[in-house]
């Protein structure tokens, strides 16, 4: 067995900077298999404790070793309802491959490029997946159809449930659509596919519905004959710094321009979107999103900077998506923290001023409290600024439904298993924990459906023996 992992191929750098095709190219079909039989299958596989939604890797893997791919398929579908995605997005190193027993002395087995070829390899060769109870004629909402709606709203609907799911935006998806650049998670060829599974199941999809405005939870719950509600509208209000400049035209939210470039087509030359990326950008944070935003402004032809307060060690982003734009060309000032964007006459960007740091005691997350260094003040020439710097839920939901308890973040209020203070209402993913993964919002929107379960059925109990 080789201690190292079959490597994957991708984009050279150099090429993939002036496109926004898919980096990754993934496995063949024998790379697939060779890498799988790297996989001990053990006993107690730890790496199943690391994935929010429990998929059984061992089983799978051990089909693919087998060369039974539609086997391998069919042991994922259990449990996730987005594999194409998770294969890509989710951040395996400190989940199922941060717990693989091989990567004690070796590489850890490439779980998610598994789960991503034998996703691709299940769409390409149209594997009926699609295996739901019997109707139930039980109608349940969930509101926002991105990672944790469209997981909750799947495995409802293989119980049985008459599920819609109500969507604000016009293309659902959620932040699969509008936030994870299509070089990363390519719309048409893996977004609208999953969802088309998800609808393949007896799901429906309004789209262009806000809840809150268009229609009410109590609406739904008291006129249109829904008899429970899952939230899962995730957390796209974006966070500003609140210093001098900040309204200056030439500032954006990560959100919107991400947003625009990907849910909007900003980046083709038919679409008349309009994006501003000009020539020297600063993306403020260093998350995953800040590194999606600086990705996206490199191809875009900007000279790019993420510009991040503490040291590269304490970066939250995946290891892999700093790699990747380092390669890109992105340029990371790190220990540096803006105090004041600088505007001209016109009210556009020309400068930005920040600040050197240094790093302190650790703080309540355990990372080092950055500190200004005392007249290290300077200016960075950029005409554009990009705040990454995280995201809280949109109030309107909260504020239009009586009960419903939400705390200091106005992120809802919802135990492990997503129920809320408000009967017949459950939430997850970004809605309760503000910003986080794509397989924790799925994660959440599994339990959710678990729990949305168990209240009908007790609610038929008890309505039967009254």
């Amino acid at each position: 067995m080789s201690k190292v992992k079959i490597p994957v191929r991708q984009q050279e750098a150099e090429v993939r900077v002036t496109n926004f095709e898919e980096v990754c190219l993934g496995y063949n079909k024998e790379e697939a298999m060779k890498e799988a039989s790297r996989c001990l299958e053990c006993k107690k596989p730890k790496c199943v404790s690391g994935c929010p939604v429990e998929v059984n890797i061992p089983g799978f893997i051990g089909k693919l070793k087998e060369g039974d791919i539609e086997g391998a398929a069919k042991v994922i579908a259990k449990d996730s309802s987005l594999p194409a995605v998770c294969g890509r997005v989710c951040p395996q190193e400190n989940q199922c491959e941060g717990l693989c027993v091989l990567g004690i002395k070796s590489d850890a087995v490439s779980i998610g490029k598994l789960e991503k070829f034998v996703a691709d390899y299940s769409r390409e060769q149209n594997f009926d997946l699609a295996k739901t109870e019997e109707p139930n004629n039980r109608k349940v909402a969930v509101i926002g159809s991105g990672p944790a709606g469209l997981a909750c709203a799947g495995d409802l609907a293989k119980m049985g449930y008459d599920v819609t799911i109500f969507e604000a935006m016009h293309e659902p998806g959620g932040v699969l659509t509008y936030g994870i650049p299509e070089f990363r998670l390519p719309k048409d060829g893996v977004v609208k596919p999953e969802i088309e599974n998800i609808k393949s199941l007896g799901v429906k999809i309004e789209t262009n519905v806000i809840i809150g405005r268009t229609i009410t939870i109590d609406e739904l719950l008291n006129e249109e004959g829904f008899e429970a509600v899952f939230v899962g509208s995730g957390a796209g209000l974006p966070k500003f710094m609140g210093i001098p400049g900040e309204n200056a035209n030439g500032v954006c939210s990560a959100n919107e321009f991400l947003t625009r470039v990907n849910l909007m087509k900003a980046y083709k030359e038919d679409y008349m979107t309009p994006v501003r990326s000009g020539k020297s950008v600063a993306v403020i944070g260093g998350g995953n999103v800040a590194m999606d935003a600086a990705r996206t402004a490199a191809r875009l032809g900007s000279k790019t900077h993420i510009v991040y307060r503490r040291s590269e060690a304490e970066l939250p982003a995946r290891l892999e998506e700093v790699h990747h734009a380092k390669e890109e060309g992105v340029i990371f000032d790190t220990l540096t923290n803006p105090t004041e964007i600088l505007v001209d006459e016109k009210g556009e960007v020309k400068g930005m001023v920040c600040v050197k740091m240094e790093l302190g005691e650790p703080d309540a997350s355990g990372r080092r409290r950055p500190k200004v260094i005392e007249n290290s003040d300077f200016i960075m020439e950029v005409d554009t600024v990009i705040m990454a710097l995280g995201t809280s839920p949109n109030p309107l939901i909260t504020s239009t439904t009586k009960g419903l308890d939400i705390n200091k973040w106005e992120c809802i209020v919802a135990d492990d298993n997503g129920v809320t203070s408000r009967e017949g209402v459950f939430a997850g993913g970004d809605a309760v924990t503000g910003a986080a993964t794509v397989i924790s919002a799925m994660g959440a929107g599994r339990k959710a459906a678990k729990a949305i379960n168990e209240y009908l059925k007790n609610k038929e109990v008890n309505a039967c023996t009254l």
